[in-house]
């Protein structure tokens, strides 16, 4: 999993398009972990990354430019720290792991609690009660899903059911881990939650994000189905949401 300490090998000062692929890779993950809209961790330089990191520098009052100041590097290894620490939580029973869904969703700009708590639902509903990371139609063999399911091997894992290879490459990208030749890896707790918190902040999923439909000032929790599978289920998801805050 990505260490925000590989951050350190860079000069401070250095200009974002003269760094290395692997060194602006770096600098792409950090800022996609803190759900800044980097589209591709690729190592190149272009629009897509010149934004996000201007929405960065803009965050942390540093002037517009293209340099990775020494202020700059170091907040972005100390936030991405704080965000992986949040990562590494008890997840032995269904408690310990609602409490650390909901220290990722504060790591990662969710803190309301209408929004844990629909985090919550969904984690819930996509690990069939169980609040682990689960495989998908984890109660049929392995031959089942290779015969039914069209994105085999890339089928749904974890605590939210990432499917097709397209996915699991963008956040092995992100999360530096093999998923696409190592795809289980996903049913590990650690990588599992940051999907789970980060698809819900960024829209990753569908193009949605969960603050476009439960933020400061009101809650949808039916079109909030729609960050991860349209409006399937979404009225069982919205009473298990309801009880978890009516609880809160």
């Amino acid at each position: 999993m990505f260490d925000p300490q590989s951050l350190t090998s860079i000069a401070a000062g250095s200009r974002l398009d003269t760094l290395s692929e692997d060194d602006l890779a770096n600098v792409q993950r950090a800022l996609a972990w803190l759900t800044y809209p980097i589209k591709t961790v690729d190592g190149k330089y272009g629009p897509n990354t010149r934004s996000a990191f201007g929405e960065f520098l803009a965050d942390i009052k540093e002037q517009p430019g293209e340099k990775l100041t020494r202020a700059a590097r170091d907040t972005l290894i100390d936030t991405v720290s704080a965000v992986r620490e949040q990562l590494f939580q008890d997840v032995s029973t269904p408690e310990a792991t609602r409490k650390a869904i909901a220290k990722v969703c504060r790591a990662l700009s969710l803190p309301l609690k209408p929004q844990i708590a629909y985090v919550w639902a969904t984690a819930q509903w996509e690990s069939a009660g169980t609040f682990k990371p689960v495989k998908e139609a984890y109660w049929k063999d392995e031959d089942w899903r290779r015969r039914n399911l069209c994105y085999f091997p890339f089928y749904g894992r974890g605590y939210v059911q990432l499917t097709w290879r397209d996915n699991y490459k963008k956040y092995g990208a992100i999360l530096d881990m093999p998923l696409v030749s190592r795809p289980k890896l996903l049913l590990d707790g650690p990588p599992s939650l940051f999907v789970l918190v980060h698809g819900f902040a960024t829209g990753a999923f569908t193009g949605r994000k969960l603050t476009d439909y439960v933020n400061k000032h009101g809650r949808d929790f039916k079109n909030a189905r729609r960050c991860i599978n349209g409006l399937d289920k979404w009225a069982e998801i919205k009473k298990i949401a309801e009880t978890y805050l009516k609880a809160m």
